[in-house]
């Protein structure tokens, strides 16, 4: 059965009311956990499983959803189609919490239409940033940042080398001799400059620029497969440039 939301301050006359946010997972240590992460944030609903979750959703219209993606019963993905299915849901951002031990989860929750996919075990500081992000901004998208580095794209047996201009922790923006269709599925690689740490996720083409004036043509990628290290490097490289006087919480994560 869904559970009653947590409890919150009063609020004052002047105050805004709280934002609210469903937690959804099938383990009734992690939803305490994140519901102890996020408590100060906003208004706590939290569901047992994807089926639960959409009660939930339907009777409270939440500012976020934030769940499992593998659960006994609906999984995160399922929810996520439903979400986005549902007209007076389907722009609530929804955040997808894996296992971390496949790319292939990442997939799921990228395809399924998750506006942010992240990791277990969750930090406490990495997991407010991005709740609050996404509670934050009217415009949806993860937070860019600079690299510059040569990348490999590989699709339907071609190669092509292109160079990235910006990443984020969901996808990079590189430019081309020529860019490919929006909806291509292709191989990226690259190297992490000055590490030994080679990135290959696969990605598909959203969106592409023409070449004008004396710009190149160039492409957003959103990675699709993306294993546990290539994640864990995004996020860290994101953070350190987008917040570079700004120091991680010291708390180990749970």
């Amino acid at each position: 059965m869904p559970e009653r939301p947590t409890a919150i301050a009063e609020l004052g006359p002047h105050d805004e009311p709280p934002r609210k946010i469903l937690v959804v997972d099938d383990a009734p240590m992690f939803r305490e956990i994140e519901t102890v992460f996020l408590g100060r944030t906003g208004q706590i609903f939290t569901a047992c499983d994807g089926t639960d979750a959409l009660i939930v959703a339907q009777r409270e219209r939440p500012d976020l959803v934030l769940t499992d993606l593998s659960m006994r019963q609906m999984d995160g993905d399922e929810l996520c189609r439903q979400i986005r299915h549902d007209p007076d849901l389907r722009r609530v951002p929804v955040i997808i919490v894996t296992s971390g031990r496949s790319p292939e989860e990442h997939e799921r929750a990228v395809r399924a239409g998750a506006d942010d996919v992240i990791e277990k075990p969750l930090n406490r500081i990495s997991l407010l940033q991005v709740v609050h992000r996404f509670l934050r901004l009217t415009v949806r998208g993860l937070e860019r940042v600079p690299l510059e580095t040569e990348v490999r794209l590989s699709a339907a047996g071609s190669e092509t080398w292109a160079w990235s201009r910006n990443v984020s922790r969901g996808g990079m923006f590189v430019e081309a001799d020529s860019a490919l269709e929006p909806d291509t599925e292709i191989e990226v690689e690259f190297a992490v400059p000055e590490t030994s740490l080679l990135v290959q996720p696969t990605a598909r083409v959203v969106w592409r620029r023409p070449p004008r004036d004396e710009l190149r043509p160039g492409m957003g990628l959103q990675f699709l497969k993306l294993d546990r290290e290539a994640a864990q490097w995004l996020e860290q490289y994101v953070y350190e440039l987008a917040n570079p006087v700004a120091q991680r919480d010291s708390a180990p994560a749970l």
